[in-house]
């Protein structure tokens, strides 16, 4: 298996990256574009998970969700503060 090294510019970029995708959000939570409910589909994008990641996190109780029909939706606002309560946060220099 092939060793990737990760160099600190790689980690300013990936901080810059994410940054910019946190501003999306908000930008697009602030204007009201962003839905109440998401369907599954949505929180993958979201999230950038893959269906049985997604399915892991309604299982051990991560995500919260609610099923309507056979189709699970699932409150933006919960999914922002699971993502807010599982924040590490790390010092880079």
């Amino acid at each position: 298996m092939p060793t990737s090294i990760i160099t600190t510019d790689d980690l300013r970029e990936f901080k810059l990256e994410l940054l910019e995708e946190i501003r999306n959000l908000i930008t697009k939570q602030s204007s009201g574009t962003l839905k109440k409910y998401l369907k599954s589909s949505d929180v993958m994008d979201l999230l950038q998970v893959s269906p049985g990641t997604l399915q892991n996190l309604r299982i051990n109780g991560t995500l919260p969700y609610t099923k309507v029909g056979g189709i699970i939706y699932y409150d933006a606002e919960e999914i922002q503060n699971v993502m807010t309560a599982n924040r590490v946060q790390n010092k880079f220099e």
